[in-house]
């Protein structure tokens, strides 16, 4: 069983929230953003779409696969009820916190920026993956915890067998297509408060648990197979882009979401896994920027939209101040401050350090 930690893993979990925002930030040069409750710059940039429209079948399943294997290391070392108290604070605090503090303010620079009237209904808004999260993880601790109990039950034997052949990957898809051809989503990639975006969710979160939880086979199998899921899922964005697929999207694009995840895993795992010091920064960070990442957005497209410059130039503006914004607020305000750090679903600082610590020396690492 793996229980060592797993870099690769904490990489592309900020890989991802770094992708999200990239992709929201590209969302407020498009000629729909406004219907989706964006700030929209005049002048589109709709070519900017076109890698975005790669990322969007499999950015947010990623982040659900990753959390679910984040909930295998995390209960190693937790009964049932440290994991639900763990998980609460974690992430119950900052969702409730977020809706009632964060969300209010790029809604209300939204209307005012519009000139609609203030107000706000309680919504969870981007926060909406947190959501989903604690529920996944009430549902499934029992299964969780059981399966931990039976560590060489007949189930992680048959998993870890089924991992080793390519094969598996394939066998992994299918509950994705048959969620795709059962809900029939308008659009895949609406996940925000959707059912589509819920069951689709569960299934990523329940996988990405399993995938960890059957040992080394599964990394071994998208390690060697990266480049060929590589290339499948590339020739299926370019089918789907040219709209050749139209008729069969509800089973092809949960197959190159898949081979898309296959591909991120295989690479991370060969090249990503390892301590760094960016690592330990950006891990910290990337939760704490996700909460606060759209009141950042929102200001700054309400600062630099209206001026009279080039859209490519926006669009960098817009990228700097967001970045910026996120990380000066974490680094000097978030971080520092500790009765604001939980609000973030950051650890006590004491318990950050003492963990940073033990990791430290059990790599041999000298302090």
């Amino acid at each position: 069983m793996l229980t060592n930690r797993r870099y690769d893993i904490d990489w592309l979990r900020v890989i991802a929230i770094g992708l999200l925002l990239i992709y929201h930030i590209a969302i407020g040069f498009q000629p729909w953003g406004v219907f989706i409750g964006f700030i929209q710059n005049d002048e589109a940039l709709e070519s900017i779409w076109i890698p975005m429209s790669m990322l969007n079948v499999w950015r947010i399943p990623l982040l659900f696969f990753v959390s679910g294997m984040g909930v295998y290391f995390a209960i190693q070392r937790r009964s049932w009820k440290g994991l639900l108290f763990e998980r609460t604070k974690r992430i119950l605090l900052p969702f409730i916190f977020g809706m009632l503090v964060i969300v209010p303010l790029h809604v209300w620079l939204w209307q005012y920026y519009y000139h609609q009237g203030l107000s706000y209904m309680l919504n969870p808004a981007h926060l909406w993956f947190l959501g989903n999260i604690f529920i996944y993880v009430l549902i499934f601790t029992p299964l969780f915890f059981y399966l931990k109990n039976k560590q060489e039950s007949k189930l992680f034997s048959v998993l870890n067998k089924l991992m080793a052949s390519p094969l598996a990957l394939l066998v992994l898809m299918i509950p994705f297509i048959i969620e795709a051809k059962l809900v029939q989503p308008e659009n895949f990639e609406l996940y925000a408060m959707t059912p589509h975006g819920f069951w689709m969710g569960m299934i990523a979160f329940l996988t990405g648990f399993l995938c960890v939880y059957s040992g080394q086979n599964f990394w071994k199998n998208v390690t060697k197979l990266r480049w060929p899921t590589l290339a499948i899922a590339f020739i299926l964005y370019l089918l789907r882009l040219q709209g050749l697929t139209s008729d069969l999207l509800n089973y092809l694009i949960p197959v190159e979401s898949n081979l898309w995840i296959y591909t991120v895993f295989g690479f991370g795992y060969k090249y990503l896994n390892q301590p760094s010091k960016a690592l330990t920064y950006l891990s910290s960070a990337a939760y704490p920027i996700y909460v606060i990442h759209m009141f950042f957005l929102f200001m700054a497209s309400f600062i630099i939209f209206p001026l009279d410059i080039h859209p490519y130039t926006k669009l960098i503006a817009v990228i700097l101040a967001t970045f910026g914004g996120c990380f000066i607020s974490y680094d000097f305000l978030i971080r520092r401050i500790r009765w604001i750090r939980p609000l973030f679903g950051l650890k006590p600082k004491s318990v950050e350090i003492r963990n940073e610590t033990t990791r430290l020396s059990r790599e041999g690492i000298k302090i």
